[in-house]
């Protein structure tokens, strides 16, 4: 029996694949005599698949040595408030303001520091993003942040910004949550990377950061223990109890995606994706996209109906076809495809093809 198609944009659906796999060690972990959510994180069986899955990441993300991988708990809301903790030293910090999530960032952020917007996409409604060239930023900055993939407003960063090319020596925070593993991440440009697992890398309850290491060890001292990021890495990300399930199911993600080819792999497969559906959108006179084409993101692909009372009759038709989870986000309205690592070609044809034929039956 064939699944539907999940498009939901968090939590997201995951590989079969994995699912199957966890499925059959749900009660015993290669003879050991006890699943994973059972295991001591202190135990050799759980730091085996600790230290498989940190290992994985790195070589799947290219994460240079001088770079610590922590995984964390709390999500990507949690982090716009532990980034600041740990980076902002209690001084200014710049934002570029790009849609729904940086926009919580930045809001979060000026609890801890002296938080300053520095550039915005505001007055074009999240449909494009800024030029770097015209961000106005602080040369006193302890960083940048920028969330490089909008999911609610589908825009994305093509290509990260060079800050020392605009004259600055902050480090470049990205909130990368919805495409990590999606492409690749030029590390040169970046001082700190962090994201939810539940959208292209496993189940909710697992965050990631990679962050550079002469960025640890600056905590405010109000930041908890559990969330000063050199505590973390110090103590290989089992200062407190991880969340050791999470963990083990990005793990299997990661050892799939390495199956698959890789993130260059992926990333034309995403490519792929993507096209063929902004391609029937772009040429259908039912649907639209308002995102600029130079920064629509790959993976999640917000679309109107021109007829927007028709907006009902489209999702039910859609949910008998198995083709899930396609309502936009409450804020913007219209529909929305999340089409991550997990989601195969065949999902996007499908979609293609219900968008044509519901398309004929309103001509």
């Amino acid at each position: 029996m064939n699944r539907p198609y999940n498009f939901s944009a968090g939590p997201a659906a995951m590989p079969a694949e994995v699912l199957a796999q966890a499925a059959s060690e749900m009660l015993d972990w290669h003879g050991c005599g006890m699943g994973v959510m059972e295991m001591s994180h202190r135990g050799k069986e759980f730091i085996a698949i600790y230290e498989q899955a940190e290992a994985d990441l790195r070589e799947l993300l290219a994460v240079p040595a001088h770079f610590r991988i922590l995984f964390m708990q709390g999500g990507g809301l949690a982090e716009n408030a532990i980034v600041p903790l740990n980076l902002s030293r209690g001084k200014a910090v710049d934002f570029v303001v790009t849609g729904s999530w940086s926009q919580k960032s930045f809001k979060e952020a000026g609890k801890y520091c002296q938080a300053s917007v520095v550039a915005s996409n505001e007055a074009d409604h999240h449909t494009q993003l800024p030029d770097p060239a015209g961000w106005q930023l602080n040369e006193q900055a302890s960083y940048v942040h920028l969330c490089s993939n909008e999911t609610i407003h589908g825009v994305e960063f093509q290509e990260l910004p060079d800050l020392k090319a605009l004259g600055s020596q902050a480090p470049l925070v990205i909130d990368f949550s919805s495409h990590v593993a999606s492409r690749a991440v030029d590390w040169s440009r970046v001082g700190l990377a962090f994201g939810g697992a539940q959208k292209n890398l496993g189940p909710a309850g697992l965050t990631l950061v990679v962050v550079r290491e002469d960025l640890l060890g600056h905590a405010l001292p109000i930041c908890p223990s559990a969330f000063d990021y050199k505590t973390v890495a110090d103590n290989g990300s089992m200062y407190n109890t991880p969340p050791t399930y999470a963990i083990y199911m990005a793990g299997l993600t990661f050892q799939w995606l390495k199956q698959q080819g890789g993130v260059p792999a992926m990333e034309q497969r995403n490519l792929a994706k993507a096209s063929l559906l902004y391609d029937f959108i772009d040429q259908s006179s039912l649907y639209e996209n308002r995102v600029a084409k130079n920064c629509r993101s790959r993976m999640n692909v917000p679309f109107f109906l021109r007829d927007e009372s028709r907006n009902a009759d489209f999702l039910a038709g859609a949910q008998t076809r198995g083709l899930l989870q396609l309502k936009g986000h409450k804020s913007v309205g219209g529909m929305r495809a999340s089409i991550y690592n997990a989601l195969p070609l065949e999902g996007v044809q499908a979609l293609v093809a219900y968008l044509r034929e519901f398309e004929q039956t309103q001509a």
